[in-house]
């Protein structure tokens, strides 16, 4: 038997080899020599972070985000807080709306082990902790236990070190408030004697409306004595008869059936070498960090790029099963959905789960779209399959769900980018007619802020009928995000990405339409002012004019901030300004009074100390203004967008401690992917949505940057950013040539760059 088990796992494992999905593979060229997994810095920003922000033992992407917590209540402020000096659980989900499966390491006798259910926290010191990509390392002093973690895509591996002198056990917190949702309906049971398997459901909140069950099987290497469940939590006590030996731990995770999630630890961690996973798991993170090689600098600004590069690949979480397997409650009820398989069996693509897509246009559109094309690939056909399933394309789908997180249809220039880049070639009428449906009525345009039952806070049919979203709507306000300037301004946006896919695929009547609604910005913009505004539904202005009020008429910000959200026409909103010069000179000030607070809001205690932060000009700590500094680019003033990108990294994206790194919002990887592109002087104004895939040249911090390209994707091997003169003080770009041929309008397309070859930037101290 134990031969005929020993046949089957090392089938498994070549399967596992043989058939990851695009995402897995990695390209095969020359890798940096340096070990960049040792650069990451997972601390960072951690007193500020919230539930889904801090990664440890992770994969990219991984359905298993296993990671100690020492909050648990709410969203924000909760799971790894940095001064938060208690361990209180470690959980192996902490994803966008979703978490689950705590478990602690004990110590039990006679005297506390009916008590221990409501009295388990430890301290633990940061002395003793070593955090990596993959890897979380601390010790529990209560219990003088060593506790270590690491994981596969699917499933987590524990490794403890009891005293000798007590009686290990392991608490199953299966029921109670963990991140942003109430645990409930908690069951385990013993299922051999070294075996447990169980489920649990996370409540709806009020972004994910349908309740979402999680299912784990779990596996020991020592065996289990009794399993006690607490009559007043409901959580378990699983006592172990070895104790004084090392105990490994492996939990398998699905949201599909307990089967699938032994058939995920079957076929990904068929084994009990620690280490070795330990070990593969730096290797995935290292291949992932070494598409990107940068030289020059110092060693905190490398440090600091590669976390940022690593933070780009995180949050955004694998939902569906290594056999394809995936929930789906998109629907009336809930069902497991199954994702296409190819001709040997193994899923096409995996299915995510996925904060919103919002402000993704400056982010992951580019830094996907180049370096992780197969990413963007599958997030592509995931958001398909939803719309296949439910019949919308989500923008920020949570276990199966709708969340109608956020505004607007922010998956459309996600999408439409990935067209644009050549990634996404297959189906291409199907997909745009998925996106059209998107932005009529009956899709998820009209739906704002978590309106789940209605489609009235969108202002959508304002939005039709006047050409714009009035402020405020008159059915009245409920739920979050209907301010009718930003929806007016955000719509138009989509609307012209939508006209570019139109137009591609030779839809013109389509195309007419759309970038007629593409001009729709301008109906919320006050000449007399020179400031977009919030309009009734009557036509006036609302209120009196004040720019810096924040979140009157506008999404997470302010007029002086949205105010430059035309991405696709900011020459058209220039005009409106009297010309690029005053829009220049405007949008300057703007800057220069912004640096005095950082260009950002802060975090929320900043801003309860300082109200002068919610009324700052420019913030780079949240999405609606970090387009802002290549703005000057297109205004003719790339000097501008040189200088000012540069004090934006100097002063928002260079802290390298627990206390700082992204001064705000964090969104799943969209401020370390931003922090990614001005450090390598690469933007896309419009997302990457124009027929060309334009980018916009700034100034990188780096002298030398290597973007090692995927083939199976792209037909140049790399390209590289080499910087000449390079400096803190020399931000200023004299020259370019890409392939030894001088250009000079600060752009390249996205065909020259992935076709491999060389930008040379030939850097100066003064603009002159």
């Amino acid at each position: 038997m134990k031969l005929h088990l020993a046949i089957i796992l090392f089938i498994s494992g070549l399967i596992i080899f043989s058939c990851r999905t695009k995402s897995d593979q990695k390209t095969s060229n020359d890798k940096p020599d340096k070990n960049l997994v040792d650069l990451v810095y997972p601390l960072l920003d951690t007193e500020n972070s919230r539930w889904f922000f801090f990664s440890s033992a992770c994969r990219p992407f991984g359905m298993v985000n296993l990671s100690p917590d020492t909050q648990v209540g709410g969203a924000w402020g909760s799971g790894y807080r940095y001064k938060t000096d208690t361990v209180k659980g470690f959980s192996h989900i902490h994803a966008w709306q979703l978490s689950g499966l705590s478990v602690m390491p004990v110590t039990v006798n006679k005297h506390n082990e009916k008590n221990v259910f409501m009295n388990f926290y430890s301290k633990y010191s940061h002395k003793t902790e070593k955090v990596t990509p993959g890897y979380h390392y601390l010790e529990l002093d209560r219990y003088q236990t060593k506790v270590e973690l690491t994981s596969t895509k699917r499933v987590g591996f524990h490794r403890y070190q009891f005293p000798e002198d007590q009686d290990a056990a392991i608490l199953f917190n299966l029921n109670g408030k963990l991140g942003p949702c109430d645990i409930t309906d908690g069951k385990l049971e013993k299922t051999g004697s070294t075996e447990l398997s169980g489920e649990l459901v996370n409540a709806p909140t009020i972004r994910r409306p349908k309740p979402t069950k999680v299912f784990f099987k779990v596996e020991l290497n020592a065996e289990i004595e009794s399993v006690t469940q607490d009559a007043k939590t409901g959580n378990y006590l699983v006592l172990l008869s070895n104790s004084n030996q090392e105990v490994f731990m492996k939990v398998g995770i699905s949201y599909t059936s307990v089967e699938n999630a032994e058939n995920n630890m079957v076929a990904e961690l068929p084994h009990w070498n620690f280490d070795k996973v330990v070990s593969e798991s730096r290797d995935e993170w290292e291949a992932y960090l070494s598409r990107i090689k940068v030289e020059g600098g110092t060693e905190v600004q490398q440090r600091r790029f590669y976390t940022d590069l690593w933070h780009a690949l995180q949050g955004r979480r694998t939902i569906s099963d290594v056999n394809g397997a995936y929930p789906d409650n998109t629907g009336k009820s809930f069902r497991v959905g199954q994702l296409p398989l190819d001709k040997v069996g193994k899923p096409l693509f995996n299915h995510y789960n996925s904060d919103a897509f919002w402000g993704a246009q400056w982010t992951l559109n580019t830094l996907w779209g180049l370096v992780y094309p197969e990413v963007m690939e599958e997030f592509v056909y995931s958001l398909m399959q939803y719309y296949k399933d439910g019949g919308i394309v989500p923008r920020g789908p949570s276990g199966g769900n709708y969340t109608y997180v956020m505004t607007g249809a922010s998956s459309t220039p996600f999408i439409v980018s990935a067209i644009q880049k050549g990634i996404v070639k297959d189906n291409l009428d199907e997909i745009y007619q998925a996106l059209k449906i998107t932005h009529m009525p009956g899709g998820i345009m009209e739906k704002a802020g978590y309106e789940h039952e209605t489609s009235m806070g969108g202002g959508f049919k304002y939005y039709l009928e006047k050409g714009y979203v009035p402020f405020p709507i008159p059915e009245g306000k409920f739920g979050y995000h209907q301010d009718g300037a930003s929806l007016t301004m955000e719509y138009a946006y989509q609307d012209w990405t939508l006209a570019q896919l139109a137009k591609k695929l030779g839809y013109e009547e389509d195309y007419q339409y759309f970038i007629k609604r593409s001009e729709n910005y301008k109906n919320t913009f006050d000449i007399e002012t020179g400031w977009m505004r919030p309009r009734e539904v009557n036509g006036k202005w609302h209120g009196a004019l004040d720019p810096y009020l924040y979140e009157e008429g506008f999404n997470e910000s302010n007029g002086a901030q949205s105010t430059w959200f035309v991405p696709h026409d900011l020459v058209g909103l220039a005009q409106l300004m009297g010309g690029n010069e005053k829009a220049v000179e405007k949008l300057n000030t703007q800057f220069e009074t912004a640096e005095k607070l950082g260009f950002t809001s802060g975090s929320s205690h900043d801003r309860e100390l300082h109200p002068e932060y919610k009324r700052v000009p420019i913030n780079y700590g949240n999405q609606p203004s970090i387009q802002t500094a290549f703005v000057f680019h297109q205004l003719g003033r790339q000097d501008l967008t040189q200088y000012w990108s540069r004090q934006v990294v100097d002063k928002a994206f260079s802290g390298l401690s627990p206390s700082s790194g992204y001064n705000g919002d964090e969104d799943q990887g969209l401020m370390g992917s931003l922090a990614v592109l001005l450090k390598i002087g690469l933007f896309q104004m419009n997302g990457g949505t124009d027929e060309f895939s334009e980018y916009q040249i700034g100034s990188p911090i780096f002298d030398k940057i290597t973007i090692y390209l995927n083939n199976e994707f792209y037909q140049g091997e790399q390209f590289v950013i080499e910087t000449m003169n390079n400096s803190s003080g020399n931000v200023y770009v004299d020259k370019i040539k890409l392939n030894d041929q001088e250009i000079e309008n600060y752009t390249i397309h996205h065909n020259d760059m992935v076709n491999g070859g060389e930008l040379k930037l030939y850097m100066k101290s003064n603009r002159e």
